[in-house]
């Protein structure tokens, strides 16, 4: 190689870094991406500019749930005309299927659709709930006769389906949203960088703000429409909502950073307590860097980064 080509190539290898921490400034470092799944640029995604859109969806998505949840029992004994015990055993049991759907949202949303489609898929089948439970309080031939003195006509097998039916609809529809709304906004966030980590906090102070304002709103509004103007308006309030909450999250998609499914959290779990119990005999090393499964900062799972190790729990090793 002559001395031209040496001085020729000496800039280049000294650009190299360069550009290396110009990329690295100029994409996160978190491995998201963004709506066409290209690397995510940080000052064009995420961060503040796309966390309304997601905190609207939430305060909508509760406000729906709540203006239901919260006089729902008056609806079933005054509408429906069930007794006190069989209403509120009913409108326990709904509320206990919607804090159990999350678990399924959860593995859908990790393993296989990702945070945002399992929000939007959810998104939109609680809307579904949210209407057919409208249309039940509203149609005369979905809702039991009122009272004629004190003969209450009961409600029909249909009548009895049709809330129901929308009900649990609504209960699958919360645990797509429940799950994963919260995880979603914390993606916005590149923990990679330190400025951007220390917002992550104030995002989950404005995330329970907005469920609270969702909740007040229920509570003190929602139920007076239902007492005082009608259960059909009193139901399509809060579906209205709904539709805006969706509406609101798709609003925001060009914002977003998105994290790719990296498979069942099921599965992996699994594979550790499986690996801790066929390997407890084995004598670990001393450096606590050899016992990862690769060298460098990456996990062996695509886009995931490695636990950091600690003395608790060292049966995991």
């Amino acid at each position: 190689m002559s001395s031209v080509d040496v001085d020729h190539d000496i800039p280049e290898l000294e650009q190299q870094p360069f550009l290396q921490d110009e990329r690295s400034e100029q994409y996160t470092g978190d491995g998201s991406v963004d709506y066409r799944e290209r690397p995510a640029i940080k000052h064009n995604t995420g961060n503040w500019r796309a966390c309304p859109f997601i905190l609207g969806n939430e305060c909508c998505e509760r406000l729906a749930f709540f203006g239901i949840a919260t006089n729902l029992v008056t609806y079933l004994t005054t509408k429906l005309h069930e007794g006190n015990v069989t209403a509120a055993r009913n409108v326990s049991i709904w509320q206990g299927t919607c804090y159990l759907t999350p678990l399924v949202g959860a593995i859908l949303a990790d393993g296989y659709l990702g945070r945002y489609w399992t929000i939007a898929v959810f998104s939109m089948i609680y809307f579904v709930g949210m209407s057919i439970l409208t249309l039940s309080a509203s149609v005369p031939s979905l809702k039991p006769a009122e009272c004629l003195g004190s003969v209450c006509p009961p409600a029909s097998p249909m009548q009895y389906y049709v809330l129901y039916f929308g009900l649990y609809v609504i209960a699958l529809g919360t645990g797509g949203v429940k799950a994963c709304v919260p995880s979603f906004g914390a993606d916005q966030f590149d923990d990679t960088d330190n400025k951007e980590k220390a917002k992550k906090a104030s995002f989950f102070n404005w995330y329970y703000f907005s469920i609270d304002l969702g909740a007040i709103v229920s509570c003190s509004f929602i139920v007076w429409v239902q007492d005082n103007a009608g259960w059909g308006l009193g139901f399509g309030i809060p579906a209205l909502f709904m539709g805006l909450s969706v509406g609101s999250f798709f609003l925001g998609t060009p914002l977003y950073r998105f994290q790719k499914p990296r498979g069942s959290p099921i599965t992996r779990i699994c594979q550790v307590v499986l690996a801790s119990v066929r390997k407890h005999n084995l004598v670990v090393p001393e450096d606590s860097s050899l016992l990862y499964e690769t060298p460098d900062k990456k996990s062996g799972v695509e886009s995931s980064r490695k636990l950091m190790h600690h003395d608790d729990l060292r049966w995991r090793n």
